[in-house]
C-alpha cells in the first residue's frame, strides 16, 4: 500500500504541472493521467492498470456500464487560442465511447464531454482529409460539437447515466 492516496498525488501532480508551465512556459505531460483520474473520479468508471490497448476505463454504471471507454485530455492554457487538437483517437483498436476531459490552465476539470465510437468515426468520415482521418486526428471544436456534455464544473452538473 502506497504512503499517499491517489486523490493526494493527482492533486500535487497538479500543483507541480501547473507551476512547471508558469515557470518554463512548456507543458509538463501528465495531462492524460490526471485527464483518466478525473474522468474516472466523475464517470464512475474503472481505470485499467494493464491497458489492452484502445481503451483506458470500464464503465460501472447506468448505460455505460461495461463499456469501453477511450479517454484523452486536453489543457486550455488559452481559450481564445483556435484550432486545438485532442490527442490521436485509437480508430483501429476496440472500445465503445470517447470520454473528452477539459482542464483548466490548473489542470482542473472543467468539461466532460463523450461520444459514442460510430458518432466519433462518422465525424472523422464528413470533412477531414484522408491523412487526418488515418491517423485519428480530430479538432477540439469537432469533437465538443458531435458529442453530448457529460459534466460541466459550471453546474457541478453530473449525469452518471447520460450514454452518448
Amino acid at each position: 500500500m502506497t504512503l499517499y492516496s491517489t486523490e493526494k498525488l493527482v492533486s500535487e501532480a497538479r500543483r507541480l504541472a501547473a507551476e512547471y508551465r508558469r515557470a518554463t512556459g512548456k507543458p509538463l505531460g501528465i495531462s492524460s493521467e490526471i485527464a483518466e483520474f478525473d474522468a474516472a473520479k466523475i464517470l464512475d468508471l474503472e481505470l485499467l492498470s494493464k491497458k489492452p490497448g484502445g481503451y483506458d476505463a470500464i464503465g460501472r454504471s447506468g448505460s455505460r456500464e461495461g463499456k469501453r471507454i477511450q479517454i484523452k485530455g486536453r489543457v486550455i492554457f488559452d481559450p481564445d487560442k483556435g484550432g486545438q487538437r485532442i490527442g490521436q483517437l485509437k480508430t483501429d483498436q476496440d472500445w465503445d465511447s470517447l470520454v473528452l476531459v477539459i482542464l483548466d490552465e490548473n489542470y482542473q476539470p472543467v468539461e466532460l464531454y463523450e461520444a459514442d465510437r460510430e458518432v466519433v468515426e462518422d465525424a472523422l468520415e464528413e470533412n477531414i482529409s484522408p491523412g487526418r482521418k488515418k491517423r485519428g486526428a480530430m479538432s477540439l471544436g469537432k469533437f465538443k460539437h458531435i458529442a453530448q456534455r457529460v459534466w460541466s464544473r459550471d453546474t457541478a452538473e453530473t449525469d452518471r447515466d447520460t450514454g452518448s
